[in-house]
């Protein structure tokens, strides 16, 4: 797998991660490591956050939108 990001711009780069939001492959330039909340509760919606945050990899775009959340 390629970097989506790369590919864009005319580059050949191998992706070594994977966005948790889009699926965009990404180079390790381009992924970018966030600590997301954890959420518990049921189906529809999650009740509560739990205080708890996980390391996730997000691309440049989606990154952008949980930091405006």
């Amino acid at each position: 797998m390629k970097c989506y990001v790369c590919a864009k711009e005319g580059k050949d780069t191998d992706a070594v991660a994977v966005c948790i939001v889009c699926g965009m492959g990404l180079c390790m330039k381009h992924a970018i490591r966030e600590e997301m909340d954890v959420w518990e509760g049921g189906y529809p919606f999650p009740a509560k956050k739990t205080g708890k945050r996980l390391p996730r990899i997000l691309c440049p775009e989606c990154a952008t939108a949980y930091r405006k959340g």
